[in-house]
């Protein structure tokens, strides 16, 4: 009779530890923020909850922070532009299909390198599954301007929710 209680008991903590790895390598993951690409809106160190299931229920849209595979990296960017958009940079300036992106997210001392001076042209035309992403601190953040657009099914998920530290709890925009 000891033995199957035991049993049992061992079988729920097992059954509890396959349930919550599934969760982490299917569901939501944290994420730290390595490095300055994304601040201020993000701080290196940070940790954040990684939504996988985001984008099997909607869409990408546009200002959203994702985590992006790259090189085997995983880096945290923002959605700047859509597929089938043209991006550019010019004078301080993203324009989406020749119109300027206003992006409330970042902080007025925010410079915008013209795309020039990047690995991409001037001007970028995203084929029907490329995204363009770019860090908020522009001028120390690897993205698109560097190694190009991102396709979907580089795109992990979303993240919006930092967990730590607790100072920074919350959701970023």
């Amino acid at each position: 009779m000891k033995i199957n209680n035991l049993t049992k008991e061992i079988l729920s903590y097992l059954l509890l530890i396959v349930a919550v790895l599934l969760i982490k390598s299917f569901v939501i993951t944290p994420v730290k923020v390595s490095g300055d690409s994304m601040y201020e809106t993000l701080h290196h160190g940070d940790i954040m909850i990684l939504n996988r299931l985001a984008y099997k229920f909607s869409n990408i849209k546009r200002g959203d922070i994702v985590v992006v595979k790259e090189e085997g990296s995983k880096l945290i960017k923002r959605v700047i532009a859509l597929p089938g958009e043209t991006v550019e940079a010019f004078e301080n300036k993203v324009l989406i299909n020749d119109e300027e992106l206003l992006e409330d997210y970042l902080s007025e001392k925010v410079i915008t390198d013209d795309f020039a001076y990047k690995a991409i042209s001037q001007k970028k035309v995203l084929r029907d599954d490329e995204y363009f992403v770019m860090g908020d601190n522009r001028q120390s953040s690897s993205d698109s301007r560097v190694f190009g657009p991102i396709i979907k099914k580089n795109i992990l998920g979303r993240t919006s929710f930092t967990i730590f530290p607790l100072t920074r709890i919350g959701i970023k925009k």
